[in-house]
């Protein structure tokens, strides 16, 4: 094998070396970071992102269907507890969809498409409303 063959593998080897050892593909500037729209996952270094539509996921819990049905008031007591625990249960089921799948990063959809680079992300509303159904 001739010098150049060889150092031209080795370089490749270092490369893949400090790039596994690095981490993620992608990050969030430090500036750019929003804790309200990141449902799941660290910011400094991810591969797969996700985004979810998080009124919709709301919307598809049991306890924003219960205000619908029981026709609950916007305001009352009633309505803030019911939706209260409607955003729990949504955040819930997203993180724990997050944990069981190779998602390493979800937030709010449209956040990483704001960003100064934007990062493409895969919608996963749907499938967490199915999640939500099966429960």
């Amino acid at each position: 094998m001739n010098v150049n063959k060889t150092i031209s593998i080795c370089l490749i080897l270092v490369f893949l070396f400090c790039f596994n050892s690095f981490g993620g593909q992608y990050s969030i500037p430090e500036d750019e970071k929003n804790s309200q729209k990141i449902f799941y996952g660290a910011t400094d270094s991810f591969d797969k992102p996700a985004e979810v539509d998080y009124e919709a996921v709301v919307k598809a819990t049991s306890e924003y269907a219960s205000i619908k049905s029981k026709r609950i008031k916007t305001g009352t007591a009633k309505y803030w507890i019911l939706m209260s625990k409607a955003s729990d249960h949504a955040v819930r089921v997203i993180c724990e969809f997050a944990e069981e799948s190779d998602y390493d990063l979800v937030v709010e959809k449209g956040y990483l498409e704001s960003l100064t680079t934007p990062i493409p992300s895969e919608n996963i509303t749907n499938l967490i409303k199915k999640a939500i159904k099966k429960e």
